[in-house]
């Protein structure tokens, strides 16, 4: 049986996507509100996420950029009311993987859970390790290590390879301290903008030991850090 979260906060449309999907078979884990959504898929893995954009709370872009810091292959199926191709594009950029605008028929959005189902379980990676250069060191997000030229292997908290990733998903963008604080730390209890500064002090210490200071990790002021892979 697979297992669908559905984040949905129109109660009718809600109870009559779970009824469909129950009848079809799936196991429906629904939730109204974006936290709540953030809080399951920390506890179940789903085989895929049917997530409204526009919620009460947390919207469904920032929640599907949450997801995407630790889980690259959960399909995710975006529903809305707005139309417009600029925020198509964006969430799928941003690693969405279909997105279907309201109204929309109930048969069609259960043809295409059933089709990001089947590719998905039919996706086979001959390396699921992802690395990311940044200078002379190697990043293993896989094993949460980095690995420097002189084969020295330093090991990264959840919370530092979290960062990074966040960080160079948005390379040469400015990422504010609440962003990080939100999709990092999460959206219940926040440490202080302190913590974030000593983890980018600690970046800097491992990527930086043979470059300029903030060469890699540049400090926004009034707004937060930004990431800006060197030139080759």
């Amino acid at each position: 049986m697979k297992n669908i979260l559905l984040v949905e906060d129109e109660e009718n449309l809600h109870e009559a996507i779970k009824l469909n999907l129950d009848l079809e078979g799936y196991n429906v884990t629904s939730v109204f509100k974006g936290k709540d959504a953030i809080q399951k898929i920390k506890e179940k893995h789903f085989d895929t996420i049917v997530l409204d954009v526009m919620l009460p709370d947390v919207n469904g872009f920032d929640i599907c950029e949450t997801i995407r810091l630790n889980d690259k292959h959960t399909p995710i199926l975006f529903l809305t009311a707005k139309s417009d191709s600029e925020d198509k594009i964006k969430g799928l950029s941003i690693g969405g993987d279909d997105y279907l605008t309201k109204p929309f028929n109930i048969e069609e959005l259960l043809l295409r859970i059933k089709l990001l189902i089947k590719r998905s379980s039919n996706e086979i990676s001959a390396n699921n390790i992802e690395n990311y250069e940044i200078g002379s060191y190697l990043v293993n997000f896989s094993s949460f290590e980095v690995v420097g030229n002189n084969k020295e292997v330093i090991a990264l908290t959840k919370k530092q390879v979290n960062l990074l990733k966040l960080l160079i998903d948005k390379k040469n963008q400015a990422v504010s301290r609440q962003e990080i604080l939100e999709k990092v730390w999460g959206y219940e209890i926040y440490p202080t903008t302190r913590t974030i500064d000593n983890v980018i002090l600690s970046f800097r210490k491992i990527f930086e030991s043979d470059q300029q200071p903030n060469t890699f990790f540049k400090s926004i002021r009034g707004v937060g850090y930004k990431f800006t892979p060197k030139e080759e």
